[in-house]
């Protein structure tokens, strides 16, 4: 039985986007391997927390089954995961905030914890090939504030936020395959052809 993080956590799964690589279909509610891509996540992170969040835009009610709470962005633009981000800092219930995107199934626990395990006063982020990584992130809820300011000062980038905020990274490979976003028709064909499942635990 997976254990429980070292210290408590909430849980935010971004599935709030245009979807403009899918025709705009909504990304976390597409099939794959016989279920939607949301369903994969859900069951990877549950053990994870007793607050996981999902951050969508439209079909709350398929959404509302896999999650403790629901939040939306507050424009109806579609302005990127930042507003995501944003609305889960604020709903949270727990001092720290796992991030991750809805389009990476191929995720495991081992990565989940190398995050978990680096949890303190700054970001924990992915890192590869010289790039942050923030929608494979770890924050502080604290951060909130800071985020809002951003923001309202027009400030789109989560990685730029989090970057000037001295992260911690846990290093992958450039290729590492469990970091796979499937946010397109192409490559969710080609990783279901793929002989490897993903794992929940």
């Amino acid at each position: 039985m997976p254990s429980m993080p070292p210290v408590p956590c909430s849980v935010l799964l971004l599935s709030g986007g245009r979807g403009q690589r899918m025709g705009g279909r909504d990304k976390g509610l597409i099939d794959w391997r016989g279920r939607p891509l949301i369903a994969w996540l859900h069951a990877l992170v549950r053990p994870l927390t007793d607050d996981l969040i999902i951050s969508c835009n439209r079909n709350a009610e398929r959404y509302g089954r896999y999650a403790d709470q629901l939040v939306s962005d507050d424009s109806p633009d579609f302005p990127g995961p930042l507003a995501g981000i944003r609305a889960g800092l604020k709903a949270a219930r727990h001092d720290h905030l796992l991030v991750l995107p809805c389009d990476a199934p191929l995720l495991d626990r081992e990565l989940l914890d190398a995050l978990l395990a680096q949890v303190g006063e700054h970001p924990v982020m992915l890192h590869r090939g010289g790039y942050w990584e923030p929608l494979f992130a770890v924050l502080p809820t604290r951060l909130k504030e800071a985020v809002e300011q951003a923001w309202l000062a027009g400030e789109r980038s989560p990685q730029r936020i989090f970057r000037e905020r001295s992260p911690v990274a846990v290093e992958c490979d450039i290729d590492d395959p469990r970091l796979a976003n499937l946010n397109s028709p192409e490559l969710l064909a080609s990783a279901a052809e793929d002989g490897d499942r993903p794992r929940a635990d």
